[in-house]
């Protein structure tokens, strides 16, 4: 008699890993199926507004003050009022800041256009504050007050996305409302402000799109894929409204500044990479090849199309008034580059146009219809061809007290004076200087040295973290910094300021509490880790409030004796 073999034992399907408890990691599957909301959303918008309430308060105080032109607002201030009176920018006379200044605003403006060397999205938000308040230091100001207070309530909701902590959340809006850089560009009109807020906007909408994604993906796929040939689910990723809101975003960042073309692309690839890290763990086999094609290709749609419209849409008080520009060409008012790319010999060409140099559109006959919206769209692309003749070589021979190279930028090698009044006898102006010394006002660029020289630590350790642990979060925060920072030394021949670098701040701010949540631990329970890294982080937040509070003075024009302006001056290159 014979009996039949036992069953071979079915072999168990292994997960991902195992957990400290050494129960199996759920799957991706399961985990985006599970994902549990995060803590009360009314605490955290009420705690998030809050903080951005007082980042306002802080900026509005005395915000028309110094009564004066600030450093480019000579520039910004009146080409956005230019814009919302003309339509587009036109040049000015010599004596134009002094009379503004004593209210006189009309009467100082040319007929002909200027050429603006930036798009047009910041100073037509500029042009908002002057339209409701009038030309005058608050009303040009205030436009950006509102956006830095917008800046840092974005900042409290993207680290508390990033980090599921609401806590950690509105520490990371209060560091970035402490530092000096962000708080000043919050109490200037230059362009820098707007910028950094709509790359931060679009930044958090790319990370909510992962979200999204992945949340989307788990209702899509009934279980864990288990076909080889399967690409995963396509039809119903196609459209992404987060990703749709971040091209939005990075096109008004781009109608600010061009320099957001470099996160744009930096963070293109990233949401790339994202979406084929959810299709491997999901189960696709070849997911990244497969994801550039179903998700690399919407991306690009959602995200850099978007962004070019967005763009181009931004120029339309430009494309209305194109022909100014055209018929410019052929007078002595517009100055077209023609440089040869060294400052020897690179030169605007104003006194005698050349006929070689013109727009091809300046001698054409004006058309008509959709023929005059194509004419002006060809005007505006040899605009753009001078525009970035002027950035690429023109500024190459130019040289500025403030410049500084991009590679001391995070360690606040050489801060930007905005204004300054020197030289204030004793007994005047409210001046109690002992005798044989003097007092001074001055508004510093300056950023919060805590919050940049912690910061630099902590974007090494974010580096480490995500090359090493693989933690996505902390990618953000590297790709962040690198592509806002990095691409500057490539230009480090031409002046540059250590400003533009409140670009790159919400990074540091995000790796700072990225590291803070790495040192507190997630679990609540007491312990000496969590007593460790909550007294460690406490006394970094602090030192920060302390620094910010230190610097005030010289971050808001208050009067100081000269022995007091050194004592916040540390080094020799911040003076």
């Amino acid at each position: 008699m014979t009996t039949a073999a036992p069953p071979e034992p079915q072999q168990e399907r292994v997960t991902l890993s195992t957990n400290a408890a050494g129960r199996p990691v759920p799957s991706a599957w399961a985990r985006a199926r599970g994902r549990i909301r995060l803590e009360d959303p009314f605490v955290g918008w009420t705690a998030s507004i809050s903080v951005a309430l007082l980042a306002l308060f802080l900026r509005l105080w005395k915000l028309g003050k110094p009564h004066e032109f600030e450093f480019d607002e000579t520039y910004y201030a009146k080409d956005a009022w230019s814009l919302l009176n003309h339509g587009y920018v036109r040049g000015y006379t010599e004596k134009a800041n002094d009379r503004i200044l004593d209210g006189q605003v009309d009467g100082h403006w040319t007929d002909g256009p200027s050429m603006i060397v930036h798009p047009e999205v910041g100073k037509w938000l500029i042009a908002l504050g002057e339209k409701t308040f009038g030309m005058d230091p608050f009303g040009w100001r205030i436009a950006a007050a509102v956006v830095g207070a917008l800046m840092v309530l974005v900042m409290c909701r993207f680290a508390r996305r990033i980090t599921g902590s609401t806590a950690l959340g509105i520490v990371a809006g209060l560091l970035l409302s402490f530092d000096g850089l962000q708080f000043v560009l919050s109490r200037l009109a230059l362009l820098d402000i707007f910028l950094a807020f709509f790359v931060l906007c679009g930044v958090h909408c790319a990370v909510a799109d992962r979200d999204w994604y992945r949340a989307k993906m788990a209702r899509l796929v009934p279980a864990q894929i288990e076909d080889t040939s399967a690409w995963g689910p396509v039809r119903g990723l196609l459209f992404r409204p987060w990703l749709l809101a971040s091209g939005l975003c990075f096109g008004l960042a781009l109608g600010t500044k061009w320099t957001a073309a470099y996160p744009l692309a930096a963070f293109g690839l990233l949401v790339w990479f994202w979406s084929a890290g959810a299709r491997r763990s999901f189960g696709v086999r070849a997911a990244t090849l497969r994801s550039a094609v179903v998700d690399g290709i919407p991306a690009f749609v959602h995200l850099v199309l978007v962004a070019f419209v967005v763009y181009v849409a931004s120029w339309t008080g430009w494309l209305v008034h194109a022909d100014k520009y055209e018929d410019s060409l052929s007078s002595t008012q517009y100055t077209k580059f023609t440089g040869s790319g060294h400052c020897e010999g690179d030169s605007f060409v104003s006194e005698n146009p050349d006929e070689d140099a013109r727009w091809p559109t300046a001698t054409e006959p004006d058309a008509s219809g959709a023929g005059e919206a194509v004419q002006s769209l060809r005007s505006l692309w040899y605009y753009h061809q001078d525009l970035y003749a002027f950035h690429s070589h023109f500024l190459n021979c130019s040289t500025h007290t403030y410049a500084s190279k991009p590679s001391g930028w995070l360690l606040l090698n050489r801060p930007v004076g905005v204004a300054a009044d020197v030289d204030i006898q004793p007994g005047t102006q409210g001046c109690n200087a002992p005798e044989g010394s003097d007092c001074l006002r001055q508004v510093l660029l300056l950023g919060n040295p805590t919050i940049w020289w912690g910061g630099i630590a902590a974007v090494a350790f974010a580096l480490v973290m995500w090359v090493g642990a693989r933690d996505w979060r902390f990618g953000v925060a590297v790709v962040g910094v690198a592509s806002t920072w990095l691409p500057w030394l490539l230009y480090d021949d031409r002046p540059i300021f250590s400003f533009y670098a409140v670009l790159t701040l919400p990074f540091v701010v995000l790796a700072l509490v990225l590291a803070m949540g790495k040192l507190i631990g997630a679990s609540t329970a007491p312990s000496g880790r969590r007593t460790f890294g909550v007294i460690l982080s406490g006394t970094f937040f602090l030192l920060a409030l302390l620094n910010f509070a230190w610097f005030w003075p010289i971050y808001t024009n208050q009067l100081l004796t000269h022995s007091e302006w050194l004592d916040r001056v540390w080094f020799s290159r911040w003076i």
